[in-house]
């Protein structure tokens, strides 16, 4: 039998997912964090990315794109907690590159450094968003 552990992925607006997953894949500060049963309890922030979900008796992986947030991990339940988390399969290509031209003309400007580091925040999400399509573009999906 094979193990599982409860995950809740949860933004600002509805979860997004609740279920069991065989492992997890975050996309913690430090790069990527692989989850299984019975982890260590664990609290750290998460970057913009993708988190991947392996369910049971499903051969594709369940990928979620996240904005950044917050990954509280115990031996029974992983939850993540996210400004917007969006399912793979209903992310929008081109939002996210209109998204990404704007923050990169806004770095350009330079007005402010306030206004710099929000334009460079919006750059990471839409770089993550489109590197989340473009792995579910080469798994099949």
């Amino acid at each position: 039998m094979v193990m599982t552990i409860h995950v809740d992925i949860v933004s600002a607006e509805e979860a997004v997912f609740s279920g069991v997953a065989e492992f997890v894949v975050v996309p913690a500060e430090m790069g990527e964090l692989g989850i299984y049963p019975r982890h260590t309890p664990l609290l750290t922030h998460i970057k913009p990315g993708s988190v991947r979900l392996k369910l049971p008796d499903r051969a594709d992986e369940e990928v979620i794109y996240v904005s950044g947030g917050l990954l509280e991990v115990q031996p029974s339940v992983i939850t993540v907690l996210s400004d917007t988390a969006i399912r793979g399969r209903d992310l929008d290509e081109a939002k996210a590159q209109e998204a990404k031209k704007k923050a990169e003309e806004a770095m350009k400007d330079r007005s402010s450094a306030m206004d710099y580091a929000k334009a460079e925040s919006q750059l990471a999400q839409a770089m993550a968003q489109l590197h989340a399509i473009d792995n579910l573009r080469k798994r099949g999906h």
